[in-house]
């Protein structure tokens, strides 16, 4: 009975919050009920097992005997009932491996248990021997065997998988049940991080990290989410680049360093854009572009052969060769030949809207000449195949970046691009406190403009900056894009394991399978 001060337990707002639940559910809670009555925990602690499928496939390779014993667990994902014997394929993270189950190796007891309560994707461990059968296939002939977790929900469209693409990044978890493909993305992913990581220490780099809450918004033109710190009653902000931190290390003494991290921008979802995302940004000190375009061309060349084998990537089956030195384009004459205009010949916004239009370019309008200048980049950047390094960039563009000796309009900055997709972005970086300081009062005016990406004032950076920041050169790679690019998808959210979706209306998101 609930005493006066007690709460119930069950609210009509945790009533409201209950998973939906089918016949199919029902079936399998009938099971898990049939487990427990038999005294079964059909969700324990552990399982030791001695080999993942894979080791023990190639253990068996260089035994070439039958009898070799093993304990191994994973998921059910195939069922062939044959009487009195039991034919099912299990899968762990390294592989599949084919289980023979009969009434006379397990007991009957245990075999009528494994009949009747086990479902196709149960997580389960088994011990037994390996033997060959008829066929030729490696099997496990199962002497004892244990229900690890039961599963409730039935496996998509009876194992054959998910193929809708929003459905798969919305279910990724059931995704990467299904479809081996989408696991090996990730496997690969995680292999590219490694080897940048490896690229980067072998050359005497050393990797921080830095705050993703920030009191300002800075390091590049992007719109930030705000969010708030509710001990020190103050917004802050979620990072929209590692930059102006990882400077201040520079400026402490770290003279090569990087970080690999997740930055996040209040901006559209696309192909090639997610609001969430990992970046690498490393400077070193007293080098400057060309130091850096060299690195990056070695970088992602020697990540592409170590990865994949080959300098030669396939991206929508066309061929790409990363093998450096790749071509250097000053971004005013690749403007010029793929547009027809010379942004340097019109100095305003408005002159250089004209021209877009005189020259029919079905472009956004812009509210800068900055930002119009780099839709321009875009148009043809989407035409670029072959890699290839722009170069000399106008300094409206670019707020942290050095000024191009005997220019006052023109910046040491490159970004790559190949197959259509930016793959770095790098500056040799700006180190005087006073341009600094005029740069950032330029980026206030382009956001009285109407800018909402432009950079905010850091007085705190420009008083580091004041202590002395040595010469460097400063990369950023975006390492979904650089997956991308590598493994030949079309797609970043691909290559990300929780890719950023729109909500989906009240009714559909009720459903957890998607099924």
């Amino acid at each position: 009975m609930t005493g006066p001060t007690e709460r119930p337990v069950s609210t009509p707002a945790l009533s409201a919050a209950v998973l939906p639940e089918d016949e199919y559910v029902a079936v399998r809670r009938a099971k898990l009920a049939r487990l427990r009555a038999a005294g079964v925990d059909p969700f324990p602690a552990r399982f030791k097992r001695t080999h993942t499928t894979a080791e023990l496939h190639a253990k068996y390779e260089s035994l070439t005997a039958n009898g070799a014993e093993a304990a191994v667990a994973g998921r059910i994902v195939l069922l062939r009932p044959m009487g009195k014997v039991q034919f099912a394929n299990l899968i762990d993270s390294s592989g599949k491996l084919q289980l023979f189950v009969r009434l006379q190796s397990v007991g009957e007891e245990a075999y009528e248990l494994f009949r009747s309560t086990v479902d196709l994707g149960d997580v389960i461990g088994v011990a037994g021997t390996l033997f060959t059968t008829r066929t030729g296939e490696q099997t496990l002939e199962v002497r004892r065997w244990k229900m690890l977790a039961k599963a409730l929900r039935p496996l998509p469209e009876k194992w054959h998988g998910l193929t809708d693409p929003e459905l798969r990044f919305r279910r990724r978890h059931l995704d990467l049940i299904s479809n081996p493909a989408a696991r090996e993305l990730l496997l690969r992913r995680s292999q590219i991080v490694r080897e940048v990581r490896r690229f980067l220490d072998e050359r005497g780099f050393v990797e921080v990290e830095t705050p993703v809450l920030q009191a300002l918004h800075g390091g590049a033109t992007a719109r930030p989410f705000v969010t708030h710190h509710n001990a020190l009653d103050r917004d802050l902000y979620l990072r929209i680049s590692l930059e102006l931190y990882l400077k201040r290390l520079l400026i402490g003494g770290f003279e090569k360093l990087y970080e690999i991290g997740r930055n996040f921008r209040n901006e559209g979802i696309d192909r090639s854009h997610n609001p969430e995302f990992t970046m690498l940004e490393s400077y070193e000190a007293y080098a400057d572009y060309e130091d850096v375009m060299r690195m990056t061309e070695e970088l992602i060349s020697t990540v592409a052969q170590r990865v994949t084998g080959s300098m030669v990537v396939s991206v929508q089956g066309t061929p790409v060769d990363l093998m450096p030195p790749w071509p250097r384009t000053p971004l005013r004459e690749a403007i010029r030949k793929g547009t027809g205009i010379d942004y340097a010949e019109h100095p305003t916004l408005e002159g250089l809207a004209r021209a877009v239009q005189a020259k029919g370019l079905r472009v956004e309008a812009q509210k800068t000449r900055g930002k119009l200048i780099d839709t321009l980049l875009d148009v043809v950047a989407a035409e670029v195949i072959q890699p290839v390094f722009f170069t000399d960039y106008p300094v409206e563009l670019s707020p942290l970046a050095k000024l191009k000796p005997g220019t006052t309009d023109t910046v040491e900055r490159f970004e790559a691009f190949a197959a259509g997709i930016e793959l770095g972005n790098a500056f040799t970086e700006l180190n005087d406190p006073d341009d600094q300081y005029e740069r950032f009062v330029d980026q206030a005016r382009q956001a009285q403009a109407g800018d909402d990406e432009a950079q905010s004032m850091d007085l705190e950076f420009l008083e580091a900056m004041q202590q002395g920041m040595p010469p460097a050169g400063g990369l950023g790679i975006g390492i979904d894009r650089l997956t991308m690019f590598l493994l030949g998808q079309h797609n970043m959210r691909e290559t990300i394991a929780f890719p950023m979706m729109r909500e989906l209306p009240r009714a559909a998101a009720g459903a957890p399978d998607g099924v």
